[in-house]
């Protein structure tokens, strides 16, 4: 496994927060999925060594908002992903709880998230999951809801292949290095074979 749980900086290193946000789960109803998915999907995605601070909370939306902001700013994480929590039920509220910590929209990524998902269910409608920028002072970060299921989880971000491997719909992992380069963060290099990140030539990097 390619990631860590230290908290030493290291500006080359990326930073990814992990937020899965349920209320059953955080307290030990269940155990928690969102965040073992994330943790072997970035893996086996990302060519650069990364460091995790996970997060395990409630459906509350002052305590999302506090650990998003708390991720960003304390934890100068350069990306940050949340699972759970963004359906229509009261206690969904992830959504809301993002954008109250972030200072941009970042509405593409919401839209694909949906449009992948409607591949394989109608209520993916019912999805508001949102992605969002957060900038204080010298630092900026990426904020991401995702889908609460494991599988939901990878196919939002890779993608979806035919069975000769060619690309029915773009998984929104492909936007974010350029993304994260953007906003002056790290070089994110992925595995081509799981995702292939886009970024303009002039943007490229020779591979390590």
């Amino acid at each position: 496994m390619k990631f860590t749980m230290t908290n030493i900086l290291n500006p080359a290193q990326i930073r990814i927060g992990l937020v899965s946000i349920s209320d059953r789960a955080s307290t030990g109803v269940y155990e928690d999925q969102g965040i073992p998915a994330l943790q072997t999907w970035l893996s086996a995605a990302l060519v650069n060594p990364f460091i995790c601070i996970n997060r395990l909370i409630a459906d509350e939306q002052e305590l999302i908002t506090k650990t998003l902001i708390e991720l960003v700013d304390e934890e100068k994480c350069h990306l940050v992903l949340t699972t759970g929590g963004t359906g229509p039920s009261r206690r969904d509220v992830t959504p809301e709880a993002t954008l109250a910590a972030s200072t941009r929209e970042m509405p593409g990524f919401g839209e694909q998230m949906r449009q992948i998902s409607l591949k394989f269910v109608p209520t993916a409608i019912l999805s508001r999951q949102v992605g969002a920028l957060r900038e204080i002072e010298n630092h900026v970060a990426l904020m991401i809801n995702l889908p609460g299921q494991p599988k939901a989880i990878a196919e939002t971000l890779e993608g979806l292949k035919d069975v000769d491997g060619k690309v029915i719909a773009s998984g929104i992992f492909a936007a974010v290095p350029y993304c994260i380069d953007l906003i002056g963060g790290p070089y994110i290099e992925t595995n081509e074979a799981i995702v292939k990140a886009f970024r303009p030539k002039s943007a490229m990097k020779p591979k390590s």
